[in-house]
């Protein structure tokens, strides 16, 4: 479904520490995220995660909030499940996540990316993109902010 795609260089986005972006498979747009390299995984804040299988396959459904700026406002999602993950917090807490893939459009561009699925509710930011997600996309330019979008 997905074709990775390597780029030059010169072809890759130079974004800062905080940019938006648009997950169009979620109907999420224009989404503050904190771009972090030392962060393995990406990550959104989602809420009442639930897995479960249909077909044979596994699914997870969750809810989400389209406007970071009222969290009254969720929206039901069900997606593959493409995973789980166990991820370690910078507090050095392990946590087991869901792991789904959706498209990322940042800058003009549009890229797969694997994102974990997590309680972020005590984040500034309810999404963060990291490295895996960059490779081959993104170079960081961490002393600035908004390179590539305008803040929300």
């Amino acid at each position: 479904m997905f074709k990775h795609i390597v780029m030059k260089e010169s072809e890759k986005l130079i974004v800062g520490a905080l940019e938006c972006c648009d997950l169009p498979d979620l109907d999420l747009f224009n989404v503050q995220m904190r771009v972090d390299t030392g962060a393995a995984t990406s990550s959104l804040h989602v809420d009442n995660i639930e897995e479960f299988e249909k077909d044979g396959k596994r699914w997870v459904n969750f809810d989400i909030h389209p406007d970071v700026h009222n969290v009254d406002t969720a929206v039901n999602k069900t997606l593959l499940l493409k995973g789980k993950k166990v991820v370690k917090s910078s507090s050095a807490d392990k946590e087991k996540r869901f792991v789904i893939k959706t498209a990322i459009r940042l800058g003009g561009q549009s890229w797969p990316i694997k994102l974990t699925l997590t309680d972020r509710s005590s984040m500034k930011n309810l999404m963060l993109l990291g490295r895996e997600a960059m490779e081959g996309h993104i170079l960081v330019d961490p002393g600035q902010e908004f390179l590539v979008s305008e803040e929300d």
